[in-house]
């Protein structure tokens, strides 16, 4: 397999300075095409089935193999992409490689300050979940066989949580993972990429009765129904989370919120490829 192959999109790019250096980056505007979209107030004034501004910009950290900083309206995380040679013990001379990631919020991200879990001397349940959810979704598309014993680490890094975190983390850390399996490829390391194909999550619930696509924090917090879809570029589900927060939700109700989550995770697969075409 070549490197992850990219495709034309027609979304705008545009470059701008930071404090170290230039990077490309990709504005995904927050408009709907779904002609019934409900007529609601949202704080950000978005139709209920429209995603937030979506922008990666690439090389963020210059020292690792991969990595991008995801920002999805004023949700902001940073995922780097780490390979080391070696797996875990138990996949020794298997032949196969291992995909992990490991996920963390820094103590101002949230309005107010969160003690970092280091100084409680544990890692919290919930990091400890979304780090599971993760890994899972990256390795569902990686061959290991075709990584060879290597192990790919996916820091995912919130510096601004405005809702989305796990969801961001994920859709950032996937560009960062094929951008750091395309520089094996380039440097001769690998023959072709490990990547299979590419993916991307995001949320949607219903609040106050409305079903409501990319819920940012304002929203989520009282949300009656939350739920989390990660989903390939072959339309393949990996992970679907709903959970009823305070009263029940019906099986049509389920099939429009997939139908919302698959709609923005084409958007952000379409951002990705720009991206990634930007980054060669």
């Amino acid at each position: 397999m070549e490197p992850f192959p990219i495709q034309e999109a027609s979304l705008s790019l545009h470059h701008y300075n930071h404090a170290m250096a230039s990077f490309a980056s990709v504005q995904l505007a927050a408009t709907s095409s779904a002609p019934n979209a409900n007529k609601l107030f949202r704080p950000d004034s978005r139709a209920a089935d429209a995603l937030r501004p979506v922008r990666f910009t690439t090389g963020y950290v210059a020292t690792a193999e991969g990595s991008v900083l995801i920002e999805t309206g004023n949700t902001r995380v940073l995922c780097n992409a780490t390979v080391e040679t070696g797996v875990p013990g138990w996949m020794r001379n298997s032949g196969r490689g291992w995909v992990t990631a490991e996920y963390g919020m820094l103590p101002r991200a949230t309005l107010t300050r969160t003690p970092r879990e280091s100084e409680r001397g544990k890692v919290g349940g919930r990091t400890h979940e979304i780090q599971r959810l993760i890994g899972r979704s990256l390795r569902a598309v990686v061959d290991m066989k075709a990584l060879g014993e290597r192990t790919v680490i996916l820091d995912c890094d919130v510096l601004q949580a405005d809702g989305g975190t796990r969801t961001a983390a994920i859709t950032g850390a996937s560009v960062a993972l094929a951008l750091a399996l395309n520089k094996l490829v380039a440097a001769g390391t690998l023959k072709t990429s490990p990547l299979r194909q590419m993916l991307a999550a995001t949320s949607v619930g219903i609040v106050d009765g409305n079903i409501l696509l990319d819920l940012a924090y304002e929203e989520d917090s009282r949300a009656d129904v939350d739920m989390n879809v990660v989903m390939l570029a072959d339309g393949s589900l990996v992970e679907t989370q709903a959970t009823a927060e305070r009263v029940s939700y019906s099986r049509a109700q389920l099939t429009a919120m997939l139908d919302y989550a698959e709609k923005g995770i084409r958007e952000l697969l379409e951002a990705q490829q720009v991206t990634l075409a930007s980054a060669r």
